[in-house]
């Protein structure tokens, strides 16, 4: 049977509709269930010394004062740890050249970045930990520190790694067509640096994780607020040594991850091995200012780009050059080269052009590591791209909407493969800006700048078009040898009084998860969404999945949870078929009821079908199948990626006299495919939005010549406050893939794609009358004035 979803006139069709999500209450309650809720028998607490120095050797450590702290129980040396927890390597096969050095769960001879932790002292409270920890003494050997990026390969900087003979992590480049000849023969060249400061994420709730273990049964508990619990089980298996199926990892709620909680970390991993050692559970949980330290950074790029346009304004020509550092090791397992490569793989990508170059430089540094962190690449590629067309325009006096209407893929062209080698399925750039043009009223919008300049305001209007990469196959991760997993499953079951239970490898978040997955469930079944039990986040009983990070939670988990359903729907219809003596064909189940397809009138409740077969089955023929529990998985297989796209406008105004921005309005149209729940669609965009808006005006971890972190505090690291948000307008084009039955795509970093260009575009719009230009992110009032020439450097 077919499933026309959205379809209004079928009753129980809950695709396309804005359903509440069923954990909702819980948490505005304040009953939500995080990990440092948990206490568990004889559980003890650990805090970690970290280094104070940004690059040193480890002489000495002298414990003595910390040991006869009352409650204190153990100290361990990263010598103590390795002798149970082996140390991993953060590398990719399929990334060429990719190296980092072994990583240890604690600092044995050397310390790389200040954070990073040295030793672990283990007591009854956090609290005596904690004082223990300030009377730790550890003798260290200053190094030379290497803190910057551009200089990282010259051959008088320091090597952070001896071994790996340079600070090269990873290098790549990709090109297609005559790049030189076409920029030679080109009407106008423009070209530009970039810059996008290291940020994190500063999720609510910090890093946290509890394990318990228990020799007895042989079998690791950990509770952990993490995106990827199958993976984290994965690698405390290996580096542990215990099968994977004694370990257990549960992911309760989790106060929000951004990829912040998708990696490995030294002292989450230093935390298991410790329950292992003390045959009892640990807990850790960081708090806010070890957070700016030991959380991964991310977007510390620098770029050097061009652009070759026609006299028409067609492109013929972009070249990229970007480097990136990365911290001291490529964090594990995911590595820290993907969001270079991405920078590669993205810039250009909503345009057609024949001739690309692009190179990634990833460069080894005594910072905290960074790594895969919301929208990962995107804004980079994203601002690259935008900004260079803007400043095309300009160089050619063309509107900034019509040469991109020259340049984007036409709407019905695809399959297409980009200069990049992406493989576009099929994307909808100009029924995106159709849209956007006329949500926003772009002549309108356009007059009420000309007259607010003629008022002395400097309003800028900016453009923002992108592509997102979601759905990732194992092309993203698996090929690389990664024990990461692009499927995702579901078992869907009914229990006797005819509800539903779905168990799944997707876990929540806070995105809204489980009311996607009930609303998936609820129609696949032919049952109310309420009538849905979501479970996730629990190694043991889900299924076997990648978790929620890259978009993919509609878009893999969501397929497999439709097919489980679909397939219990099968079994319900042919267990009632039986009773009813009925064609299974001629039945359908809707709001909870066998009823006759055609008629819909009611034939059987599922409870009483129930009833018969888990209380009366011998009632039932000996040779009818009757389980009503299935289980299926899903994999995208045609394609590497499921690309989304969209457009984002920015109408903001500057303060010439102070270089304050303030935004005014703000626009987005996506295309993420089949659109599931409206509603937590338009809040993740949202939300991405904001994090973009973040990156773009506010965020920026500084670090001095030496490495230490200079603004590691929520009174110096700024972020963005509901006060400085514009008024955010969201519009939908839907594509959906071909790939699934579903036909969702991912939705949840194409805010945060698009943002930084589209205000960094609205912001130069504004100054360019005064011959100002600025593409250094973030974009403060200091470096708006600068570029007016304001103020001097």
């Amino acid at each position: 049977m077919t499933i026309a979803f959205g379809n209004p006139d079928r009753p129980n069709s809950y695709i396309g509709k804005t359903v509440p999500r069923p954990n909702a209450p819980k948490l505005v309650q304040g009953r939500g269930r995080y990990v440092d809720d948990i206490t568990l028998p004889r559980m003890v607490h650990v805090a970690f010394v970290r280094s104070p120095f940004a690059h040193a050797r480890i002489k000495e450590i002298d414990s003595g004062q910390a040991q006869a702290v009352k409650g204190v129980l153990r100290i361990f040396t990263g010598a103590d740890i390795a002798k149970v927890c082996t140390p991993w390597v953060g590398v990719l096969a399929h990334l060429k050249g990719l190296k980092s050095p072994p990583q240890h769960a604690l600092a044995v001879d050397r310390a790389t970045w200040v954070g990073e932790p040295v030793v672990a002292v283990v007591a009854s409270t956090r609290a005596a930990a904690e004082n223990a920890v300030a009377l730790i003494d550890v003798d260290y050997d200053p190094l030379p520190a290497v803190t910057d990026t551009m200089t990282a390969l010259d051959a008088d900087t320091p090597l952070i790694h001896p071994d790996l003979g340079d600070n090269l992590a990873f290098q790549r480049l990709h090109e297609e067509g005559d790049v030189e000849a076409a920029m030679a023969s080109a009407h106008k060249v423009v070209s530009a640096q970039f810059r996008t400061a290291r940020h994190t994420g500063v999720t609510l709730e910090p890093r946290s994780i509890l394990v318990d273990w228990n020799p007895a049964e042989g079998q690791m508990t950990a509770y952990h607020a993490t995106q990827a619990p199958h993976m984290i089980q994965t690698v405390l298996a290996t580096h542990l040594d215990l099968p994977e199926s004694r370990v257990r990892v549960i992911c309760g709620d989790v106060g929000g991850s951004y990829g912040i909680k998708v990696h490995v970390y030294p002292d989450e991993v230093a935390t298991a091995a410790i329950a292992r050692i003390m045959g009892r559970p640990v807990k850790f949980i960081a708090d806010r200012l070890e957070s700016f330290s030991t959380d991964i950074h991310a977007r510390d790029h620098e770029i050097e780009a061009k652009i070759a346009v026609d006299a028409e304004g067609k492109i013929l020509a972009i070249d990229v050059d970007d480097w990136t550092g990365i911290g001291p090791y490529s964090v594990y397992p995911r590595t820290s080269a993907i969001e270079g490569n991405q920078v590669v793989n993205l810039c250009g990508g909503p345009y057609e052009f024949a001739n690309y170059r692009a190179k990634t430089t990833v460069v080894f540094q005594n910072k905290a590591p960074t790594c895969q962190y919301r929208a990962v690449g995107h804004p980079i590629a994203v601002a690259i791209t935008e900004g260079l067309v803007d400043m095309a325009a300009a160089a050619i006096g063309m509107d900034p909407v019509e040469i991109r209407r020259r340049n984007m893929y036409a709407d019905d062209c695809y399959p297409v493969t980009s200069p990049a080698k992406m493989r576009f399925e099929g994307l909808s750039h100009h029924a995106s800006m159709t849209k956007l043009m006329e949500m926003m009223d772009y002549d309108a919008l356009r007059a009420d700048q000309a007259e607010a300049r003629k008022q002395g305001k400097s309003r800028g209007i900016g453009i923002a078009s992108f592509i997102e990469l979601t759905n990732p196959s194992p092309f993203m991760y698996g090929i690389g040898g990664a024990r990461i997993s692009a499927q995702d499953g579901c078992t869907v079951r009914m229990d006797p009084d005819g509800s539903i239970v779905a168990l799944s490898g997707v876990t929540e978040q806070g995105q809204g998860t489980e009311a996607m997955l009930s609303q998936v469930v609820a129609e696949g079944v032919g049952v109310s969404p309420s009538t849905v039990r979501v479970i996730t986040g629990d190694t043991q009983v889900t299924p076997y999945g990648g978790g929620t990070w890259a978009s993919r939670g509609a878009g893999i988990g969501g397929e497999a949870a439709l097919q489980a359903a679909r397939a219990l729907r099968q079994s319900i219809l042919e267990v009632a078929a039986s009773m009813l003596q009925a064609d299974p064909g001629a039945l359908d189940i809707r709001d909870g009821q066998v009823v006759d397809s055609n008629s819909g009138a009611p034939r059987l409740p599922l409870e009483e079908l129930g009833r018969i077969v888990y209380f009366r089955g011998d009632t039932l023929p000996k040779d009818l199948p009757r389980e009503l529990v299935q289980t299926r998985h899903f994999i995208t297989m045609d394609y590497p990626f499921a690309f989304t796209n969209g457009v984002q406008a920015s109408y903001l105004e500057v303060d010439t006299e102070t270089g304050v921005v303030t935004l005014l309005k703000h626009w987005c149209v996506e295309d993420c495919g089949r659109v599931i729940n409206p509603q937590l669609v338009d809040e993740q965009i949202r939300g991405g939005i904001v994090q973009g808006l973040g990156g773009a005006l506010y965020e920026e971890i500084h670090y001095d010549s030496d490495g230490q972190l200079l603004n590691g505090s929520m009174a110096d690291y700024l972020v963005p406050m509901a006060a400085e948000m514009p008024d955010m307008i969201i519009g939908h084009v839907e594509t959906p893939t071909a790939e699934s039955e579903l036909g969702a795509k991912g939705a949840g970093e194409a805010g945060t794609a698009g943002a930084p260009a589209a205000v960094m575009n609205a912001i130069n719009d504004a100054l360019r009358p005064l011959g100002g230009q600025i593409t250094e992110m973030p974009f403060t009032p200091e470096r708006i004035l600068r570029a007016l020439g304001t103020i001097e450097d």
